[in-house]
């Protein structure tokens, strides 16, 4: 089977391409591109296939090329958001040789004199607004592909309305063409414009703004104070500690796209926290006290967790649907805490991580009974924290109920 080349294109052209670019292009059967692209390549055969919007059928038509010597265009660099991840993924990377042309966002960049290395940078077309726009919050350098539907217009009038309005804006269109422009502003300035299909937005913040909205002010990526969750008061001091939810928090060695069962998530706060970490991922918090689980989602709105997914029901049943997790954490106040584990062991990924939290000597002999029994010697931590209170002018120290972390990796 012939390998089939990618080759990136720019605006520019056959007139950007490199001599070994043109090489491969011109000894090649048949030419596959997006319909932007073909015309603009001049040499190369005369056979061409428009490549479409739809990834999974390009797939399909590459393979029934496999015989033949294909070349197939892409925009820039094909592995920056481009065609060739997809198809590396689906068809294996040894199908291909790619031959990167510079990347559009790295020619905006440059256009505007900025340095990317630590910019967060994205593709509209697929991450949801929201989580762009939350993301954007905090960033120092932002560069964007946007789309016919999210347009700078779209998203300048999305990042206003959430009072995100110190970044200093560029949309840059057509790059390496010679129509390329350069548009500068605020983001104010970019409503209600109108820009070419073939453009990139990069936002640079002011100098000397602050790093935290307003509105989240006093508020922690975790290891937030107990008193600012929502808690029931028949059952106010079983939320999990901040002390132990911090240690908890680290044991679990999350990543940002971890998938994360908080089983027995309560009003929350350890589902929360661990979302705030997640940025990529998902949190499926499971709550079967129907008080607790309402507490949990006005919590959750309150700290805009957009990763965290509330799951209103009991374990093991409710996991039934869920997708199998990274990290699995259980806070244990019941009896079978034990047994829980063992009926959810196996859903919990290779190389993934376990944690419970329990309370008492009993459920801590269940659970490590439960990790033996799968081989698993398990890490034990009592976490005994005292807090410090002033009564008059003598420091005291209140002792937090102790608990119990185990945890433990699964082969």
């Amino acid at each position: 089977m012939n390998k089939i080349q990618i080759i990136g294109v720019g605006d520019d052209g056959v007139e950007g391409l490199t001599n070994h670019a043109r090489a491969i292009i011109e000894t090649a059967d048949v030419l596959v591109g997006p319909a932007n692209l073909l015309p603009k390549i001049a040499i190369g055969p005369d056979e061409r296939i428009e490549s479409g919007s739809d990834l999974h059928r390009l797939g399909e038509t590459l393979r029934e090329l496999s015989s033949r010597n294909v070349v197939l265009l892409a925009g820039g660099d094909p592995l920056f958001y481009g065609t060739a991840r997809f198809l590396c993924d689906a068809l294996g990377k040894d199908q291909f040789e790619v031959v990167p042309h510079v990347s559009s966002m790295q020619l905006a960049f440059a256009r505007v004199k900025e340095s990317w290395d630590d910019a967060y940078l994205t593709n509209l077309a697929t991450q949801p607004l929201d989580r762009v726009v939350e993301r954007i919050r905090t960033a120092d350098r932002v560069g964007l592909f946007t789309t016919e539907e999210i347009t700078p217009s779209a998203l300048a009038a999305a990042l206003l309305d959430r009072r995100i309005d110190y970044f200093n804006v560029y949309v840059c269109e057509n790059l390496g063409s010679p129509d390329e422009r350069v548009t500068q502003g605020d983001l104010s300035s970019l409503q209600g414009q109108t820009f070419g299909a073939l453009n990139v937005m990069v936002l640079v913040r002011r100098q000397g703004v602050a790093d935290r909205p307003q509105q989240m002010e006093g508020k922690r990526l975790f290891g937030n104070p107990d008193d600012q969750f929502l808690q029931s008061k028949p059952k106010r001091g079983l939320l999990t500690p901040m002390e132990v939810r911090c240690i908890a928090l680290a044991v679990m060695d999350l990543g940002p796209t971890s998938i994360v069962w908080d089983v027995g998530a309560g009003s929350g706060s350890l589902a929360i926290e661990a979302s705030q970490i997640v940025n990529g991922g998902q949190v499926y918090a499971i709550e079967m006290d129907a008080e607790d689980f309402g507490l949990m989602t006005d919590n959750a709105e309150r700290y805009g967790c957009d990763t965290l997914i509330p799951v209103h029901g009991q374990a093991p049943e409710a996991l039934a649907a869920l997708p199998d997790p990274d990290v699995i954490f259980v806070g244990g106040t019941g009896r079978a805490v034990g047994e829980l584990v063992d009926q959810i062991f196996d859903r919990l990924r290779p190389g993934g991580r376990f944690v419970v939290n329990v309370a008492s000597p009993d459920n801590l002999v269940g659970v490590q009974t439960a990790f033996q029994r799968r081989n698993i010697e398990p890490s034990v931590r009592m976490v005994n924290i005292a807090r410090g209170n002033y009564q008059l002018d003598r420091l005291r120290f209140e002792a937090v109920n102790p608990s119990f972390l185990i945890s433990g990796t699964k082969p």
